[in-house]
This record gives structure tokens, sequence and C-alpha cells, in this order.
């Protein structure tokens, strides 16, 4: 999967709506408490590698990790700033949770977030839905022959 590069200036991404702001959805950054609820909801969810992140996203200050709650469940998260500075994820939607806008607010929030701390592009790294990307905010793979920064990483086993 090839990495993406993103615009934070984008039209586009400057025009998504909320879709989660009417419905008792809260995107919000994680606070340090909550940093062993939400990094053991990754690990079972999706694996330990974004558990690993995760926990670097809460060493960043502030916290690089936004989270989706509806009435004290959490239903999703996004990071940025972990594998290194101006990437966005890893981010995730429980499987329940999934076609409710939630993983596109997420998304906007946190390249928001990420403009508002001084960067001018995104990158997703090793980005799955290439296609879902560049529909929804203009995303770009970058052409390259290798893996870039995930050359040789090693993986644990996906859920």
């Amino acid at each position: 999967m090839p990495d993406l590069l993103v615009s934070l200036y984008s039209p586009t991404l400057a025009n998504l709506k909320r879709k989660t702001e009417t419905t008792g959805i809260r995107i919000r950054p994680a606070l340090p408490p909550e940093m062993h609820v939400v990094v053991e909801w990754v690990r079972q969810h999706f694996s330990e590698n974004w558990a690993s992140e995760v926990l670097v996203a809460f060493s960043r200050q502030p916290i690089a990790c936004l989270i989706a709650v509806e009435r004290a469940n959490l239903l999703g998260f996004a990071c940025y700033d972990t594998t290194a500075r101006g990437f966005f994820g890893p981010t995730g939607v429980s499987p329940e949770s999934r076609g409710r806008g939630i993983g596109v607010d997420l998304l906007t929030a946190s390249l928001e977030t990420m403009k508002t701390l001084g960067h001018a592009y995104a990158f997703i790294g090793d980005a799955g839905p290439v296609d879902f990307y560049a529909k929804t905010i203009g995303a770009v793979a970058i052409p390259a022959t290798d893996k870039g920064i995930y050359e040789g990483m090693l993986r644990s086993p996906s859920k």
C-alpha cells in the first residue's frame, strides 16, 4: 500500500461537514487517564502495532490521539505524529459503529489539528483504503519503489 500526501489547505478538506455533531457522538482529544482504556481497545479491535502507536500518541504534548465517544463508550480513534512527524494514523472505528461518519470526522478533526500545529501537508503512511482518502480529502499517492519508513517493519498479526 502506498504512502499518500494530503494538503491541509485544500478546499476539499475545508468543506467537509461533520456528520457526528448532531448525533451525540463526540470527537475529542483523549485524556491521560484514558490511556489504558484506549490502548487496550485498539489492541483488542486492531493490532499490537497500532496499540504501540497509540502509546506514542499519548506521550506527545498535546496528546496526539483523538477519540470518538458516545455515552461513555469508545467507538473509534485517530492518531497523528506517531510513526513520524506529519503522519496521520493509525485510525479505526469499531465494526458495529462503521457507516455513521465517525471515521471521516476523526480524519477531519485530526487533519485540522495538524494544520493548527503548523503542518501544511500530512502523510498517510501505508494507506489501506487509498480510494477513500483520494475521494474524501484529495490525497494523492507518493510515487516510490519502496515501503518508505515501513520497509522491513516487524508486524503483529491483524485482527
